[in-house]
């Protein structure tokens, strides 16, 4: 009697898959789409464009909107096309775009991943402070409250309206007994204030100063500024031409400083990745970017999107911590730092 043949022999399929040859071959069939170089080169494009925008930001010009800066200014949100494009890549089967994938996550952790750490050493000799505290600001009292409760011994705020600085000079009196306003910034200190004088940063009105702080461990130069604000307009695009001369202008005073220690605090309207504050951030080491933990972003105050309000240092002082305060009645969220001499 002639046997028929099984089904799988007839077929001539080798072995059955429960076999090494046939789990082999299962396995080249799952493999195959994606390995397949067609699928997924839409995905791979576009990281690599992403990759390319964060590698090379600071290369995009600002002659048509601002672009560039505006783009420096929420760079890191970029990160959030990375899991789009990794589901997509999943989505498509495809290792080629799998692959691509994996530049924009490294270009993004390059310039991001140690701002995820927390940096903080400690407390350090002094504590210092700066809020744009809004001149339509909601709770004054709020905000006197968040102030001196801080525990900061240098309080720098910008914005201050028309009858504000008497406010403030009253509410803050008790544990600031020192303090100077110019224009419509000033600041509140612990220490001994002197030497003041006005910084021409070109506006034609004052929005920053420079002052000598004597703390128990020496001299210090606080310059406090308030950049001009930026704006993105429908016809002009991110507007920002007044800011950046007066950045320049900032620059400019604080190479100048003859003393070795200086802080520097205020609302720069831009981030440490703006190119457009290069003439200070290129002098000057960022606190939170030194000894925070996160993004510390302060604007706008009811979900942060930017640090645009900073605290920077040069001359061997030291940050030890940085931190971003709860929201209160301004706009912006105040930032603060601790320094050792």
């Amino acid at each position: 009697m002639v046997q028929a043949d099984s089904p799988a022999a007839a077929a001539g399929s080798g072995p059955p898959e429960s076999e090494p040859g046939g789990r082999l071959r299962a396995l080249r069939r799952r493999l195959d789409p994606w390995l397949e170089p067609r699928r997924g080169w839409i995905v791979a494009t576009l990281a690599v464009l992403l990759a390319l925008v964060l590698g090379f930001h600071a290369e995009i010009p600002n002659t048509v909107g601002n672009l560039g800066s505006l783009l420096e200014t929420f760079l890191p949100w970029l990160g959030l096309a990375l899991p789009v494009l990794l589901a997509l890549a999943l989505w498509r089967r495809s290792a080629v775009a799998l692959a691509a994938v994996l530049l924009p996550a490294v270009v993004w952790v390059n310039l991001f991943g140690g701002l995820l750490t927390d940096k903080s050493t400690g407390k350090g000799d002094f504590t210092v402070l700066t809020h744009n505290v809004a001149a339509a600001n909601s709770d004054p009292a709020g905000t006197l409250r968040l102030l001196n409760d801080s525990g900061a011994q240098i309080v720098a705020l910008e914005e201050l309206a028309s009858g504000a600085a008497q406010t403030y000079g009253k509410g803050l009196a008790a544990k600031y007994p020192f303090h100077v306003v110019e224009g419509t910034v000033g600041l509140w200190s612990s220490y001994p204030i002197q030497g003041v004088s006005v910084v021409d940063i070109k506006i034609g009105w004052t929005r920053a100063f420079r002052a000598e702080v004597t703390t128990p461990k020496g001299p210090l130069a606080v310059y406090v500024a308030h950049l001009p604000s930026v704006r993105v307009n429908f016809d002009g695009g991110f507007t920002a031409g007044q800011r950046d001369v007066s950045a320049q202008a900032l620059g400019d005073a604080i190479e100048a400083e003859p003393i070795k220690k200086v802080l520097l605090m205020g609302d720069l309207n831009g981030t440490m990745n703006d190119r457009s504050l290069a003439p200070i951030s290129a002098q000057m080491r960022s606190a939170h970017g030194a000894a925070g933990d996160g993004f510390g972003f302060s604007w706008p105050a009811a979900f942060p999107m930017a640090r645009i309000d900073q605290i920077l240092s040069k001359g061997g002082l030291k940050p030890t911590d940085s931190r971003v305060l709860a929201a209160d009645g301004s706009d912006h969220r105040a930032v603060a730092a601790d320094y050792r001499y």
